[in-house]
């Protein structure tokens, strides 16, 4: 074998041009992995592509908004809290509005001035930093 010969990459259906490999989006410029190369024509023209509520149960929870895909064409579902946790849409909202109104008046009430609630018999006022 000739030396020129041997420095030449040896041609192959899974080799990708560069323009292909920009985007195919893969960790390595030159090279695929067989198992990403499989998958590809395995899933054709659903690879690196994540499920839509259209190809779901529309009876089951809504589980779409969680998939994220990798440069190799691996789908992750990663966790997303569903509504079905929430009664009605801006519950949450609510809550937190009166969670802070608690706060506000607990604070108010700590200002106060305690004065004459200490007795030789107890001790009714506030309990400071602890409160807080």
């Amino acid at each position: 074998m000739s030396q020129s010969n041997q420095n030449q990459p040896i041609p192959s259906d899974r080799q990708a041009t560069t323009k292909e490999q920009v985007d195919f989006g893969n960790y390595d410029r030159n090279i695929m992995p067989a198992e990403t190369a499989a998958r590809h024509d395995r899933e054709g023209s659903n690879f690196k592509s994540i499920p839509t509520e259209e190809q779901t149960d529309p009876n089951q929870i809504n589980t779409t908004a969680g998939y994220t895909v990798d440069n190799e064409g691996l789908v992750n579902n990663f966790a997303v809290e569903p509504e079905m946790y929430v009664d009605e849409p801006g519950d949450l909202r609510e809550k937190g509005e009166r969670g802070e109104a608690e706060r506000t008046r607990e604070l108010k009430q700590l200002q106060k001035d305690s004065q004459g609630e200490l007795t030789m018999e107890e001790d009714k006022r506030g309990k400071g930093q602890g409160v807080i």
